[in-house]
């Protein structure tokens, strides 16, 4: 329950508001709960529809939210420069977690 919380205040946005009335904060709340739903049930269509391939980090919310914010908020690049900045994230991410996990395991031995 903690973990969702706070992903969801780190992602949608829950703890930006100043609460001056029960009804705004309502509202509120609902919105960011709704923006945080949509983005678990785009992950895991995502991942259930097509799992990651090879060398790359499968989507994340995080990444999620910031494709859904380069093509709908903020469209500053075309597509392709788009996916291909989310490719390499991914791709590097992926390489940071094999490089993690090798590192740990070779100082427990």
């Amino acid at each position: 329950m903690e973990e969702t919380f706070q992903t969801g205040k780190g992602l949608a946005g829950l703890d930006e508001h100043q609460v001056c009335r029960y009804r705004s904060w309502t509202r509120w709340v609902t919105h960011a709960m709704l923006a945080h739903a949509f983005l678990a049930v785009v992950r895991a269509e995502e991942h259930a529809r097509s799992p990651a391939p090879d060398g790359l980090d499968p989507l994340s919310c995080n990444e999620i939210q910031r494709l859904f914010i380069a093509v709908a908020v903020e469209p500053r690049h075309d597509m392709a420069y788009r996916l291909g900045w989310s490719h390499w994230r991914r791709l590097h991410q992926q390489r940071s977690l094999t490089s993690h996990y090798r590192r740990q395991a070779a100082s427990q031995t």
